[in-house]
């Protein structure tokens, strides 16, 4: 297995100095928050955290120096789960629950190809990272035409983002009782081959790693309990390598459960061995208390994606009740097609709202509501390297103006107010990943961001084309 297979560039062999943080908030238990901030970064990795008033001599002197006042800056978010590929058809199905938007979708994905999906991943991930993620998991679950997991990853190396591809799949179409066409599904021994080359060609598992792949078949209602267990049993060949799928999104998702399985999700997970510590499920809107005891227990994951899920009516997922249990949660944007939008910290902000929504003020806070974003996220995705601005750790840590208007009257609490005042703060000031400014002055350095929308709508004009004349409800006539 190649150890460095991941790297989207060299590591930065220079140091560099952050400074004058007008609120440095590191989610470090020991280190805490710190006015008048500084970080000493040396290569990737961060090397001191403290003031800038007295700052180590040792420390004055870095390759570069960047100044940050009137700047909160917390540790990068962490995104657990995103479909990339579907910011290029966006506001379909307008007026459907999950299974019927599904199906008017599946019109237009067939048609994808690699090139499509690589310049979806692009934009998709420069939208992450102009709203502060600097880690992401991508779930590409359909491959038509030419289109391979190399093409997400491919995008992710040239912007320069931390990134967790999963080799999805599906292989239960509709003439087995599957709600996918049999044109989108592929033959589930060609997937597990695959899996098993993409995982020895990429798959990092190093400190610090920019690129570790997961096995992620695409749902109940599109694979077979063979693809399940056998994807479970390859992953765990590999040190690393994590599982990960929809599970319990909607009513809809459990009712095919019962049907085809006889069964709730709880027991799904144990009859397919995805009931495990390296695994992580997105949505889980319906667990019932004996499941969310048995996540807990076992160390399972989930990425809550409030956004898609009131957006398809799924519902809102139990996050008080499921954190109380002890079970980690992280944060998904979802498939912009189902959101529409990868604004990440616009998802924290509705995760925050949301848990108050049923008259509880104690349903949420907001440092809460960060820490499902920055830490909980890292742990779904396995990671103890990141989440936390303090030595040892990656640098991946990002900053916003305090000094704009979407901050003002917000001084006595910054921290908060990124997500209180999260709709007209703007994109990220700063944004370091690996030890690589990516933003700075709010600009992303690492592409034509103008030339990528000019392209990405080309790709989605062509791609919505194929969309069927009742596009816009998603209910077939």
């Amino acid at each position: 297995m190649a150890s460095r297979a991941g790297s989207s560039r060299p590591v930065p062999s220079g140091t560099l100095l952050i400074k004058d943080i007008e609120t440095l908030a590191t989610f470090n238990e020991k280190l805490g928050e710190i006015k008048n901030g500084a970080i000493y970064v040396k290569g990737n990795v961060i090397e001191w955290v403290g003031q800038t008033d007295p700052l180590p001599a040792e420390y004055s002197n870095a390759d570069t120096i960047i100044s940050l006042p009137d700047r909160v800056l917390i540790p990068g978010l962490v995104n657990t789960h995103h479909h990339m590929f579907q910011c290029l058809t966006r506001c379909i199905a307008q007026d459907s629950k999950l299974f019927g938007w599904l199906t008017t979708l599946y019109y237009a994905w067939v048609h994808l190809t690699g090139q499509d999906v690589y310049v979806a991943c692009k934009l998709a991930m420069a939208e992450l990272i102009l709203s502060g993620c600097t880690t992401t998991s991508d779930h590409l679950y359909i491959y038509p035409n030419d289109v391979k997991l190399e093409d997400s990853i491919r995008a992710a190396r040239e912007i320069g983002i931390r990134f967790h591809p999963t080799r999805g799949a599906m292989s239960l179409g509709e003439s087995k009782g599957g709600l996918p066409p049999d044109s989108c599904t592929e033959d589930e021994g060609a997937c597990l081959t695959d899996m098993q080359r993409l995982i020895e060609e990429f798959h990092d598992n190093s400190r610090y790693s920019m690129l570790r792949v997961g096995l992620a078949p695409c749902a109940p209602f599109n694979v077979t309990n063979d693809l399940m267990l056998a994807a479970a049993r390859l992953a765990r060949k590999y040190p690393g390598v994590r599982l990960h799928t929809h599970l319990a999104e909607n009513q809809e998702d459990i009712d095919f459960s019962l049907k085809v399985y006889g069964c709730r999700p709880g027991q799904y997970i144990k009859n397919v061995e995805w009931e495990g510590d390296d695994v992580w499920f997105a949505h889980c809107c319906m667990l019932d208390d004996s499941e969310a005891k048995q996540f807990a227990d076992k160390g399972i994951g989930i990425a809550h994606c409030p956004s898609s899920n009131l957006r398809l009516a799924s519902g809102i997922a139990p996050v008080r009740r499921l954190l109380d249990s002890g079970v980690n949660m992280g944060m998904g944007v979802d498939g912009t097609a189902s959101n529409d939008s990868g604004h990440m910290l616009q998802e924290v902000r509705l995760a925050l709202l949301l848990q108050r929504a049923g008259g509880s003020i104690e349903g949420m806070e907001a440092r809460e509501a960060l820490r499902m974003g920055i830490g909980g996220g890292a742990r779904n995705l396995g990671r103890d390297d990141i989440g936390q601005i303090a030595p040892g750790f990656a640098a991946d840590f990002v900053a916003w103006r305090t000094d704009s208007i979407g901050f003002a009257g917000a001084g006595k609490d910054p921290v908060a107010g990124l997500l209180y005042c999260t709709p007209s703060i703007g994109s990220v000031d700063l944004s370091v990943i690996n030890g690589d400014v990516v933003v700075r002055d709010g600009e992303l350095l690492t592409l034509d961001l103008k030339a990528l929308i000019k392209e990405h709508m080309e790709h989605s004009e062509r791609l919505c084309a194929h969309l069927p004349p009742w596009w816009k409800t998603g209910k077939k006539p």
